[in-house]
């Protein structure tokens, strides 16, 4: 879950493949609309309970338990309990605040990335073949990835100010605001105290983030594909289809940091509790905040839902 929450929105196909970014029908593309739509409900527990964690609201104490070679630990509530915990104060409703603005931005995204395939369609360009040469292919995978990340970053910058607001939204439950309370009118407050910039706060560490996600594991896929995975072995062809999507996992964890700070600067400083001491200081820029975090140890906060062991008090007796 911890890994799988760290991903980019992006899709972990191989470079230039992939259904969703297939281009097809008017039908074809509203079908991956809704399905990004549906996708991104049902997750939205999940990555509203990982923002209350990155912000570092811990409305629930610790509980002790024992690791797997037996020694008492201190265990942060995981997914579950603090969801309940959710659901207690707001009701099963409660579960879904700052949806809507997130539905709207998935959508964005989806209908963007489209639209940029559509002006400039993989079919104008070289795909990956078995019977290339090792610099022929790499040449296509880089020329590729470029094509994917650029995709990726314009698709982040069209549908970034609606996650701002569903960032925002979300960490109302912290301080129990209502400052925004809709799209509409959350998109008025923002330009009216923050300018067009407040828009797309967050949004450097998110585009690198991605960037980074893109081609690494796009030229680790590759790498390991054409190296280290024998032609002669009979399931060579089912290990290559797999390795996109374990490198994806992997390299996720990687460029978690980005994901984290990004989310952090989009609630920074802007009036709400979660983005004010003693949560945060008010970050100059995206690079104190990440000098911040790391010098708390903090650059991986949020990363893991279920298993979250607690800073041990010297004075707290384990035994």
């Amino acid at each position: 879950m911890a890994a799988m929450a760290a991903l980019p929105p992006g899709p972990l196909s191989p470079p230039g493949g992939g259904a969703a970014d297939a281009a097809g029908p008017e039908g074809a593309e509203g079908l991956f609309v809704l399905l990004g739509a549906g996708l991104a409900a049902a997750s939205h527990p999940l990555l509203y309970v990982k923002l209350l964690v990155q912000v570092g609201h811990e409305p629930l104490p610790p509980t002790i338990g024992r690791n797997v070679l037996g020694r008492k630990v201190l265990y942060l509530p995981g997914f579950f309990t603090y969801a309940r915990h959710i659901v207690e104060v707001d009701g099963k409703r409660g579960l879904f605040r700052g949806l809507t603005p997130r539905l709207i931005s998935s959508t964005l995204s989806t209908i963007t990335r489209g639209s940029v395939k559509k002006a400039f369609p993989l079919e104008d360009m070289e795909h990956v073949s078995n019977k290339d040469d090792v610099k022929t292919s790499l040449r296509k995978v880089v020329r590729e990835t470029s094509h994917e990340m650029m995709m990726q970053c314009v698709s982040r910058v069209v549908s970034h100010p609606l996650h701002v607001i569903s960032m925002r939204c979300m960490v109302q439950f912290v301080g129990r605001e209502v400052k925004y309370s809709g799209v509409f009118s959350a998109i008025g407050r923002i330009f009216k105290e923050e300018g067009i910039l407040g828009f797309f706060v967050g949004l450097v560490p998110h585009v690198l983030g991605d960037v980074i996600f893109l081609w690494c594991c796009n030229l680790l896929a590759h790498f390991i594909n054409t190296y280290a995975v024998d032609d002669n072995f009979s399931q060579a062809s089912v290990i290559r289809s797999y390795t996109k999507f374990v490198m994806g996992i992997a390299v996720s964890m990687l460029t978690y940091p980005f994901l984290l700070v990004g989310d952090l600067m989009a609630v920074n400083n802007c009036g709400l509790r979660a983005g004010l001491p003693p949560y945060a200081p008010a970050f100059a820029s995206w690079i104190h905040c990440w000098r911040y975090l790391s010098a708390q140890g903090q650059l991986f906060r949020g990363s893991s839902l279920l298993f979250r062991r607690a800073p041990i008090p010297a004075s707290f007796p384990m035994d």
